[in-house]
């Protein structure tokens, strides 16, 4: 059920990997979407730990950050498809956004997802979730694979 999570709207906190960040939405499953450096994300439960927000002009990062002041916040590495075959539809969705999350953040210009050409609830599906997320440049199916969609970031 929604709000029934460890975090709240509004609380500060850190993503593993990614960097700091702040919660937006509290969605089902233990699933929050988190602002990151200006871009949004779907990160679950155990990805998050808390984070004390800095008091008004104190310069001064909390003590348990302080030992991964090294950490850039960015991944070095993204892969750069996805295959959702198998997955219900939300399960596709989530992972789909993770992985879209993922090769946004390590900068990779282009991506596929592999959702199969039977039924099209996983393409249909990917394909609203493409129209709304802005980071996305376009999309198209692959001429080759038309169980494939290219997308570019």
């Amino acid at each position: 059920m929604a709000g029934s999570g460890r975090f709240a709207v509004g609380d500060h906190v850190h993503v593993a990997s990614i960097g700091k960040g702040v919660v937006r939405e509290v969605r089902n499953g233990g699933r929050y979407l988190v602002e990151v450096k200006a871009r949004q994300m779907v990160a679950v439960d155990a990805q998050l730990t808390p984070v004390e927000p800095r008091k008004q002009g104190e310069a001064v990062m909390p003590s348990h950050a302080a030992s991964s002041i090294e950490d850039t916040g960015t991944r070095s590495y993204a892969a750069s498809s996805i295959d959702l075959h198998g997955m219900t539809t939300d399960e596709a969705v989530a992972a789909f956004d993770a992985f879209l999350n993922d090769a946004i953040l390590a900068g990779v210009a282009e991506v596929r997802v592999i959702h199969g050409r039977s039924g099209g609830r996983l393409k249909a599906a990917v394909h609203a979730r493409l129209k709304v997320i802005t980071s996305v440049r376009g999309f198209h199916l692959d001429r080759a694979n038309p169980g494939v969609t290219v997308v570019t970031l």
